[in-house]
């Protein structure tokens, strides 16, 4: 009896050691699309672990975004120079990430309820081979600000290193008003974490 149970007990545990790994990935895939979103501190960029997944840096230890210019996905060219004298939000997105989709709503909201404060937002749209999907996304979603079109990540790495895990989607950078990396979100935001977020930076003189 007690020899035939045995390899019962022994498939049902492993049937529950697999439900619970895939019960794992799954929180994995809807907390993030991409692989290395863990949030903390660099010796390069001077982040500091803040709460919620948002990452901050003092303003002495701040460092310039890099140049970033291109097509957008109407087509159009947008250079993030013109935004000089703005907070500007980048926030990295795809139209196949889960995660995206659920902070979209709150990333429009904030875009409309903040432009009076002199912010701006800016989407860089990555891993869309075809645009038309990013496109619809916008249009689902109804997103009104720009978006740079990079399906191979090319502008995502010229970031300064630490600063920006290309595998890490959807990532959120904010700027300062002198075009300084100030703070990040390597994770989806809500709109109170967002506005949170961009809150200090407004304030700030």
């Amino acid at each position: 009896m007690s020899a035939r149970r045995a390899p019962r007990r022994l498939a049902t545990r492993r049937r529950a050691t697999v439900l619970a790994t895939g019960a794992a990935v799954a929180a994995l895939t809807l907390s993030a699309c991409g692989a290395g979103g863990t949030s903390g501190g660099s010796s390069d960029t001077k982040f500091i672990q803040g709460k919620g997944g948002v990452d901050t840096v003092a303003k002495g230890d701040r460092k310039h975004a890099p140049e970033l210019a291109g097509k957008t996905l109407d087509g159009g060219k947008l250079d993030l120079a013109d935004y000089k004298g703005k907070i500007v939000v980048l926030n990295v997105w795809g139209s196949w990430c889960t995660p995206c989709r659920a902070e979209a709503p709150n990333l429009v909201k904030v875009a409309k309820d903040t432009e009076a404060d002199g912010v701006r937002f800016v989407g860089i749209n990555t891993r869309d081979p075809d645009p038309a999907n990013a496109i619809q996304f916008e249009k689902e979603f109804k997103v009104d600000y720009p978006s740079l079109y990079d399906p191979i990540g090319k502008l995502m790495l010229r970031f300064p290193k630490g600063s920006l895990n290309p595998q890490a989607i959807p990532t959120t950078i904010v700027l300062d008003r002198q075009g300084r990396i100030a703070a990040r979100a390597l994770t989806p935001l809500s709109e109170e974490s967002l506005r949170e977020m961009l809150k200090p930076l407004i304030e700030e003189k």
